[in-house]
């Protein structure tokens, strides 16, 4: 019973990590403001650009980056950890090699989760996008790169930020089938992508009518609301 708490408890944990609203407190440290109320409603590194600026958005990229790698780095640590604790008996199957990429899988499944439904936020959020590419870096450097070379090369050319996170998920999935990873670690990416992609479903709607704002540019909401 012990193992299956302490396995909960470890996803918990990773869970955690992404609920981390750094966005949202970004706006309450320095402006006093709940950032959901403005822009994209998002509390993604993108809103808080065009709602506090760049140096504040950097920082909430760079620790939304940091919370996707963090929930992968403990969890590889964490799990292969505890069962060796002597009041922890893992079951008469357990073998680790097996179970340690599943729950890793499932640990950067939560830590998504978290940051698009964070349980400091009523289950509100951002589109994971920032913290699917920690996920990435943590659990393949090189599909994380190429993601993230896509990303920039579509934000150079277009720059849309949801065009091009979209397309790095996408690029994703690509890369982790195509290298040599175990099945759960491709699974992962292949759900986490679909999930982020999901969260862009007013995006997508917004590109195919063509009204997307392009990097620089206020979202749909923020006009409206310098109209009322």
């Amino acid at each position: 019973m012990l193992f299956w708490i302490a396995s909960g408890v470890g996803l918990a944990i990773a869970y955690l990590f992404g609920s981390t609203p750094t966005g949202y407190l970004a706006g309450k440290l320095l402006k006093g403001i709940d950032i959901r109320e403005h822009g994209s409603k998002s509390t993604g590194a993108t809103n808080v650009l065009r709602t506090l600026g760049k140096w504040p958005a950097l920082v909430v990229l760079l620790v939304d980056v940091l919370k996707g790698a963090a929930a992968i780095i403990f969890a590889s640590w964490f799990y292969p950890w505890f069962p060796t604790l002597p009041f922890v008996t893992p079951p008469t199957t357990f073998d680790l090699q097996t179970w340690l990429p599943w729950a890793v899988c499932l640990a950067g499944l939560a830590v998504l989760l978290g940051h698009g439904r964070s349980i400091w936020l009523n289950f509100t959020g951002g589109k994971s996008a920032a913290t699917g590419l920690g996920v990435l870096l943590a659990l393949s450097w090189p599909v994380g790169v190429g993601a993230a070379a896509v990303f920039g090369a579509v934000l150079v050319v277009f720059r849309i930020v949801s065009l091009g996170s979209m397309l790095a998920a996408l690029t994703a999935i690509a890369l982790i089938c195509g290298w040599e990873q175990p099945l759960p670690y491709r699974l992962l990416v292949i759900a986490g992508s679909i999930y982020v992609i999901a969260r862009h479903r007013a995006n997508i709607q917004r590109l195919l009518a063509g009204t997307e704002p392009r990097l620089g540019q206020g979202s749909p909401a923020s006009k409206a609301e310098s109209q009322i």
